[in-house]
């Protein structure tokens, strides 16, 4: 179906009308509802507060009055001075800092988890990183860890690929790097 200029006509004439995009759309044949909203929006067709009918087209406005000026009050009443209060110190706003955006294949910064973790648990992630399988992607299955390593950007990306623990997703060296007792945790902080 292609909007004709018969067919845009009617259209235009309908919606002057009042009538809805299902009605017009069912007169037209071959378009949809969303059709003829969309090309209504594309000629800039005015919104409708109210729709009407064909029957009852709207009724003409009617002028509106002047207003009448306003008197001047009474000399009696003594006009109230404005009151100005000015902060001492501008306001800092509370909104968080926004994270940097690393295009794709640059390398990416310290994160700043890596110093939390302890280091036993790193000695133990560097030593199995040594034995892992270094899957792809596509290679992934319940069974085997998840963890990425390096930067997904580049051709040198991989998964640690060895069995994992019992109802995790990783194996055991990536277990103690990922889930630490909330404890651990918050001597870490102080």
């Amino acid at each position: 179906m292609s909007w004709t200029d018969e067919r845009v006509e009617t259209l235009k004439k309908m919606w002057g009308e009042g009538q809805s995009a299902s009605q017009i759309a069912k007169e037209l044949g071959g378009v949809t509802r969303n059709a003829v909203i969309g090309k209504v929006h594309r000629l800039g067709l005015s919104n409708r507060a109210a729709s009407g009918t064909a029957a009852n087209p709207p009724a003409a406005k009617p002028e509106p009055k002047p207003k009448p000026e306003p008197k001047p009050k009474a000399a009696a009443k003594a006009e109230k001075p404005e009151m100005k209060t000015e902060a001492a110190t501008p306001a800092k706003p509370t909104l968080p800092a926004r994270k940097q955006i690393i295009p794709a294949g640059q390398p990416l910064p310290p994160q700043p988890s890596a110093n939390e973790i302890s280091p036993e648990a790193l000695a133990k992630v560097n030593e199995v990183e040594k034995k892992a399988k270094r899957i792809g992607l596509m290679d992934l299955t319940e069974r085997t860890c998840k963890w990425p390593v390096g930067d997904p950007a580049t051709e040198d990306f991989w998964f640690c690929g060895l069995p994992v623990k019992q109802g995790k997703p990783y194996c055991e060296a990536h277990v103690g790097v990922a889930f630490q007792p909330m404890s651990a945790r918050r001597d870490r902080r102080r």
